[in-house]
């Protein structure tokens, strides 16, 4: 990985790991390089309980996006869910020595570093510091505060609480699989930024990422993070369920599902029926499809009505109203039939799936268009974002340096001249005199 604005997503789920390579063109679009997927054996409901496993198919994933791209991938940004996250709402200051000089980005880091210092409960530890809206001066309601003079500058903030032992695990899985961790981020806010528009950002909106082992929400209004949430558990209960109740094992029921399935119980009319082949010399077993839609549908509305209580939470009863752009469904589970009808029916919020293809350009040959690659293709944006950001923070540093050096060289050259003219002068003299 040699070129600068070349960077790595790694979205390490429950059902899936997936590898994406990806650089910026010059349109500021991404272009995918190469993925690498491989099934994810060490992982439930978002936290690593098999580290080897875990290694094993990180590395299957990173080999498989490698040799597709012919890249060799050194660092990663990971992705971080499970049900031991939980966001909570802080309020900090801090006073500026000097009132007459303006806010500039160093107050903010300051500011957030502080927050970063807030002690949690025994085996917590803070992901995320997300300034919602600023105080200067006692004067409220502002969004971007540098540049403006003032003594105080306060902040109420969105922070992202996890628990230690599950991001050291996630480090230690990358270390061992011979990678660095370049940045770790909350997997909702990944996948926001993959399939939101700014608008919606603006107008409000409630994602609904449905994985394989979690569900994560995350809400935005006025273009702010609100609130962040992680359900534990996903499509993998749908499949468990299917399972359960047609008693066929689980590489079918997630076969069923995939092909056969519906949120929708009406769909299917009692004389649709599959029939799947029976284990060694057993008859084969026939399934109605109404049958099949019945038992997903109880699992689907069961999982919609909590990530609905948590939206609920957030804005009480008036959260239709505050929330314009209304749902957003993403993730694996967002492809199942007829899911985006049953979502507006338990809600009745305006309901549409998101696709991360947006900031996709259209020349890359991969096809990253799947809902359930959302994740990936925000984790590989916010790490362009930040291999971006430290090329412009080197670049302003070098010409800082270079700016310094040609005011020295201009000093130097000021004080030759100088030198110069009294030896111009004393010239002229010796010349008068000599008349």
């Amino acid at each position: 990985m040699e070129h600068e604005n070349i960077a790595v997503g790694l979205d390490i789920g429950t059902t899936k790991i997936v590898a994406m390579i990806g650089k910026t063109n010059e349109y500021g679009k991404i272009e995918m390089l190469g993925m690498g997927k491989a099934k994810s054996l060490g992982v439930h409901r978002g936290v690593v309980n098999n580290i080897t496993q875990t290694i094993q198919s990180i590395q299957q994933a990173v080999e498989e996006a490698e040799s597709v791209s012919g890249q060799k991938i050194k660092d990663v940004v990971v992705g971080i869910a499970g049900q031991h996250i939980r966001s909570l709402h802080h309020s900090d200051y801090i006073t500026r020595p000097n009132s007459e000089k303006v806010i500039d980005e160093s107050d903010i880091e300051k500011l957030i570093n502080q927050v970063h210092k807030l002690v949690m409960l025994p085996g917590e530890e803070i992901i995320h510091v997300l300034p919602q809206d600023y105080k200067v001066d006692g004067q409220g309601e502002i969004k971007e505060p540098i540049g403006m003079y003032g003594g105080r500058l306060e902040a109420n903030f969105h922070v992202v609480v996890g628990q230690v032992s599950s991001i050291r695990n996630i480090g230690r899985c990358i270390k061992s699989a011979g990678l660095e961790l370049a940045n770790i981020t909350l997997e909702p806010l990944a996948s926001a930024d993959a399939v939101l528009s700014q608008e919606e950002k603006e107008a409000g909106v409630a994602l609904i990422d449905i994985g394989g082992g979690t569900t994560d929400l995350a809400i935005f209004k006025d273009g702010i993070i609100r609130h962040t949430a992680v359900i534990p558990f996903g499509g993998n209960v749908i499949t468990e369920d299917i399972k359960e109740g047609c008693s066929i094992i689980e590489k079918q029921a997630e076969l069923l599902k995939t092909k056969f399935g519906s949120a929708w119980p009406g769909e299917n009319k009692e004389n649709e029926i599959v029939s799947i082949p029976g284990l060694r010399g057993r008859e084969p077993k026939e399934i109605t499809l109404k049958n099949l839609s019945k038992i997903i549908h109880a699992r689907v509305v069961e999982i919609v009505e909590q990530a609905y209580l948590e939206i609920k939470n957030y804005g009480h009863e008036e959260t239709k109203k505050k929330l314009i752009a209304g749902i957003v469904l993403t993730g694996g589970g967002a492809e199942l039939k007829h899911i985006k009808q049953l979502v507006e029916y338990i809600t009745g919020m305006d309901t549409r799936i998101g696709y991360p293809n947006e900031h996709i350009s259209g020349s890359s040959d991969i096809d990253m268009s799947s809902p359930s690659f959302a994740t990936a293709v925000g984790l590989l944006m916010k790490g362009l974002n930040q291999k971006s950001k430290d090329t412009q923070k080197q670049t302003a540093s070098e010409t800082e340096k270079a700016t310094k050096e040609f005011q020295t060289s201009s000093k130097d050259i000021g004080d030759k001249k100088s030198i110069f003219e009294k030896w111009a002068d004393k010239f002229r003299e010796f010349l008068d005199n000599a008349e």
